[in-house]
């Protein structure tokens, strides 16, 4: 019995981002990624001849693949975030090359929100320098299980192995601080290739895997949150299909599980209502199952007839239960020209669910280069990360960024423009919902 519901995300895919300061090679690693692994269509290859004059020197400029815009291949930056997708037999990948510029700040957030993994390029001449200190500051805060430090250009320091150590004894000095769990350090050369796809005649002292064999095997499987059931319902599916018996009366919840384990038979909780049922099917874009996990898209057919709708959410009441407040506290990175400032309202969308709000106070902004939060300032100008309070027009269902990053994300949109200004990160609810306090279906 197919039902339209959108398929489960594909197994074992990887989502990374590269980062860094302004040529380190970022988008020149991804090109070589794609080429040396033979991604590459004819038509691309072409392509890269054709725009080898926009560089100068006729050779072909393997940050082109991602540069896109005319604006970055003059000037040889990265300015918007690019997206590549490639697979190998043993996995599937989806990058994000984002920009080295402080003023483009707001992009490498964008970039690296949903990202497994984030590489940090660091040229092996300069060292960690502020710009390296900031995005792996940034990958921490966004919660970015895995992170590479990739030590570029070596072959301008000699393939020095003690410049290598030293490179990577800065990067220990700070790391402790930000709670990150898996690091690795790979020497490499972008433009030339080496440890990019194969290993490095140049490095016999570094045994370590080259970048894509790291890439293809790192564990992935265990980043998505399997504790507590979450579905933010995106729509109501009612095929109405009168011909057919089984869908005359069908009435089911789509969307995404954003954390957890569903399983037929399972006790569930619907906010805002605050009524429970129990999963009576679970259907896929394949058919019926008797279980499905986070990320995967699937449609719930409840026991009761309960009033559900887009933005509500399923809960399960097997594990700790969400937060539901109007008074929230997170942690936000400012995207837009106009500043924020307290007593402006904006839309704030969550899951599937949208809101109106009021910020109430900026309660600090973070020093990037000391990762320490400062005094509380009058506005966040664009680009700044600070913790701020709002105050929503409605209880939102969530958990803390930190236990979820699916139900503890939002965005702030501008009211009028629909401009979205804000990412943010929200802090863990002061209290969960008690699940003895919900009205039970009888």
């Amino acid at each position: 019995m197919p039902l339209n519901t959108a398929s489960p995300l594909p197994v074992d895919i990887l989502r990374f981002n590269t980062c860094g300061s302004v040529d380190d090679g970022k988008s020149t690693l991804i090109g070589r990624l794609l080429y040396d692994s033979k991604s590459l269509m004819e038509d691309q290859i072409e392509a890269l001849e054709r725009s080898a004059d926009i560089t100068g020197g006729g050779q072909i400029n393997l940050a082109n693949l991602t540069d896109g815009l005319r604006a970055e291949r003059e000037q040889g930056i990265t300015i918007d975030v690019a997206y590549r997708y490639f697979a190998t037999p043993r996995r599937k990948f989806i990058i994000a090359d984002t920009p080295g510029h402080v003023q483009y700040t707001r992009n490498m957030v964008t970039g690296a929100s949903l990202a497994n993994l984030s590489i940090v390029l660091v040229d092996a001449r300069l060292g960690v320098i502020e710009q390296s200190r900031r995005h792996t500051a940034i990958a921490a805060l966004l919660r970015i299980p895995h992170l590479v430090v990739a030590v570029n250009k070596m072959d301008l320091v000699g393939w020095s192995e003690a410049r290598f150590l030293e490179i990577r004894a800065q990067f220990e000095e700070f790391l402790p601080r930000l709670d990150i769990k898996d690091v690795k350090f790979i020497p490499m050369s972008a433009l030339n290739g080496d440890n990019v796809v194969e290993a490095s005649p140049h490095t016999p002292w570094y045994v370590g895997a080259t970048l894509l064999g790291h890439l293809e095997t790192v564990h992935i499987a265990s980043d998505w949150n399997l504790n507590g059931f979450r579905l933010p319902v995106q729509w109501v599916n009612r095929p109405n299909n009168p011909t057919d018996p089984a869908l005359h009366d069908f009435r089911g919840f789509s969307g995404q599980i954003a954390g957890g384990i569903v399983r037929v038979g399972q006790k569930i909780i619907a906010f805002p209502a605050g009524l429970t049922t129990t999963v009576k099917q679970i259907w896929t874009f394949d058919g019926p199952v008797q279980e499905a996990f986070c990320p995967q898209s699937v449609t719930l057919v409840l026991e009761h007839d309960i009033d559900i709708s887009r933005g509500s959410m399923l809960v399960g009441l097997d594990a700790h239960l969400p937060g539901s407040h109007t008074d929230l506290q997170a942690e936000v990175c400012w995207m837009h020209s106009r500043p924020l400032q307290p007593g402006k309202k904006y839309f704030l969308k969550h899951t599937t669910h949208t809101v109106q709000v009021a910020i109430t106070e900026i309660v600090s902004k973070l020093n990037l280069d000391t990762l320490e939060s400062g005094a509380a300032p009058a506005e966040l100008a664009m680009n700044d990360i600070g913790e701020i309070r709002l105050r929503a027009a409605k209880p939102l269902v969530f958990d803390g960024y930190a236990t979820n990053r699916l139900t503890g994300s939002f965005i702030l949109i501008e009211q009028g423009t629909n401009a979205t200004v804000a990412a943010g990160m929200l802090r863990p609810p002061r209290e969960n919902v008690k699940p003895e306090n919900a009205d039970y279906v009888i």
